[in-house]
């Protein structure tokens, strides 16, 4: 392999580093420390608050003195009592189970996916996947009364059930009723909530004041890769005239909005999410992200501290909640950006994905049911797509191998000094008219494809749990055997896809360097490009096995290009006959390729200058 096709192999490692580094999904610095400070002040005082609260609420269950009972719950004193009971909605995509303390959900199973683990001898096995399960979760709203806040999480409900909808009431003993309702819809992973109090004239402290919605959850470890899940896995919101925004995926992180209007909020796991959408807006809201260590059960913590608006004495709020996959279709269903929960990418790379890649990919699996097969008629279309840059690449390439034989003699020639090997070089490829970076700027002009297919294997569900070969999730790393060790780095299991994608690579990089001349190049470079394909291999093993089967057909196609091109469309002979046409045109002066020439003259000259220098003596 040329010149050019080494650079071409550092610019991408270099470029790949650069976007990784760069569109990570993280959060720009707080405006002011203080402010970020103050913020997550306030919502660990918040959720602390609210587990005391309920660690209180079941003190009182033992509590034989009915006025200490009284006096904290007052009207409700008798709904602070009670039997914690659980009822079920259920439809053909999920089953949703309620409990009546705190009238919340407290697990929703999804029928159409699994959760995979790994028993004592490393065999995969399923489990039911379910969501908002963890009895740490909190769902509360503080409501403002004339005795202070009045939390719902510490209130038992009288559940009522009628076809797909649930009905949590708690009656106080002037009559107030604090109602809350869940309906199933007709649209897919939907639920319905309302949220209203009757008859709240002796409740409610004053007409106007905001009551406090705590949502809290430990996100569950729900895919073979936690340490990428991890990444991926975080609290989208939408500020109503504004794009998605969200908090670090990487770090603990606070984003403060208390004078934000809120459109709807996600705790999004890196294939599902669960989505609350305001009919009216939130007033406001405060969220944060809690990393967990890798050896906890749970990926991290995520809350929602948000303003419910009170109309009256006898308010009353709806919302749509979500709880399902991300699938792009369903979530952009809503009209409201919610299908930006699903990480793509923000950029042009983003754009690729989701109106490019994607489109393509559910149309091609709409004749062809198996995944595997389909990405590689995706990598076909890619590279139909991106021939017409190939072809000049592979052109470039052309012209590079009919010069072989000009420049084989100036190793020999001046096989002591490797700079001017490179200015004689470079001498004969300005004579002929050749652009020994010809090459480089078709593979740099196919990047965006690349780094976009990079974003779009582990963030598209369609590829979760979907088998080929020995793989058995396209969104995960496929895993040939498990080391009974670990390597730093590398990890505790060898991916095939990815060691065929090295030394496919590597045959590739062989062969064509059996065809350019590598007598100029410097040692350290020409083994560069070997070197390239062992680092990432590193990088790949633990990566969606989705991208390194597509790595590894574009190689394998790349390889079958390249072999038909110099076979069937350049011919060395013709090409040198034009080599020499151009070579017995008059040249311009300046240009690149002059400017590239005249500034390796001038470093030889300077290193020349450098040796002839007498040493100082002492």
């Amino acid at each position: 392999m040329e010149r050019n096709h080494i650079i071409g192999f550092v610019l991408i490692f270099a470029l790949l580093m650069v976007w990784t580094f760069v569109n990570s999904p993280s959060k720009v610095e707080m405006e002011k420390i203080k402010q970020t400070q103050d913020s997550l002040h306030r919502a660990e005082t918040i959720k602390d608050s609210v587990q005391t609260k309920k660690i209180d609420s079941i003190s009182t269950a033992t509590l034989v003195d009915s006025a200490q009972i009284a006096s904290k719950f007052g009207s409700f004193a008798t709904a602070a009592l009670g039997t914690d009971k659980t009822v079920r909605l259920e439809n053909e995509l999920f089953k949703v189970d309620f409990l009546s303390k705190g009238g919340k959900i407290s697990s929703v199973e999804l029928k159409k996916y699994n959760k995979a683990l790994l028993d004592d001898k490393k065999k995969e096995y399923k489990i039911p996947l379910h969501l908002l399960e963890d009895p740490k979760d909190i769902w509360d709203i503080a409501i403002p009364t004339q005795r202070g806040d009045l939390h719902t999480a510490d209130l038992h409900f009288i559940p009522t059930v009628d076809n797909n909808k649930v009905t949590f009431t708690a009656t106080g003993q002037q009559g107030e009723r604090i109602i809350q309702e869940y309906s199933l819809t007709g649209n897919p992973y939907e639920i319905k909530y309302r949220f209203s109090i009757e008859n709240g004239e002796s409740l409610i402290a004053n007409s106007g004041q905001t009551a406090k919605l705590t949502w809290i959850n430990q996100l569950d470890k729900l895919e073979r890769n936690s340490t990428f899940e991890r990444s991926y896995s975080t609290v989208y919101y939408k500020v109503n005239t504004e794009s998605v925004d969200y908090c670090s995926c990487r770090k603990n992180d606070v984003n403060d909005l208390s004078a934000q209007p809120i459109k709807w909020i996600s705790h999004s796991n890196q294939f599902f999410n669960t989505a609350l959408i305001a009919d009216e807006s939130f007033s406001g809201g405060v969220f944060s992200t809690t990393m967990l260590p890798d050896s906890n059960e749970n990926l991290k913590i995520t809350s929602s501290i948000v303003g419910i608006p009170f109309n009256g004495s006898n308010p009353s709020t709806t919302m749509t909640m979500y709880i399902g996959p991300n699938d792009f279709d369903q979530l952009r269903h809503y009209n409201v950006n919610l299908e930006d929960v699903i990480p793509f990418g923000r950029s042009i790379f983003g754009t690729i994905n989701r109106w490019i890649i994607r489109p393509t990919f559910n149309f091609l699996l709409l004749f062809i049911p198996s995944k595997g097969l389909v990405i590689l008629f995706l990598t076909l279309l890619v590279k139909l797509a991106l021939f017409p840059l190939s072809y000049k690449m592979l052109g470039s390439q052309a012209k590079m191998t009919a010069l072989k034989p000009k420049l084989a003699h100036l190793k020999e020639k001046h096989k002591d000094d490797m700079q001017q090997q490179q200015v004689e070089s470079m001498k004969i490829y300005r004579e002929y008219g050749v652009n020994p970076l010809g090459g480089c700027f078709p593979v740099v002009l196919q990047m965006p494809v690349w780094f976009a297919l990079y974003r779009f294997f582990p963030a598209s569900i369609e590829f979760r749990q979907a088998k080929f070969l020995w793989a058995t999730d396209l969104s995960s790393f496929d895993v040939f055997t498990y080391l009974p060790f670990n390597i730093p780095f590398y990890g505790d299991h060898v991916s095939m896809l990815t060691l065929l994608w090295a030394l496919s690579t590597i045959a590739y990089t062989y062969y064509n360097m059996q065809n350019v001349d590598m007598a100029n190049s410097n040692p350290a470079l020409k083994y560069m490009q070997y070197l390239m394909p062992v680092m990432f291999l590193v990088f790949f093993n633990s990566y969606a096995s989705g991208l390194t089967l597509y790595l590894l057909y574009s190689n394998t196609l790349n390889i079958i290009q390249t072999v038909g091109a110099r076979k069937y469309l350049f011919d060395t002979d013709k090409i040198m006959e034009k080599l020499n046409v151009n070579k017995a045109k008059p040249k311009k002066e300046g240009g690149f390729q002059s400017r590239i020439e005249q500034a390796m003259k001038e470093q030889q000259r300077l290193a020349a200058a450098k040796n002839t220098k007498p040493n100082k003596k002492n």
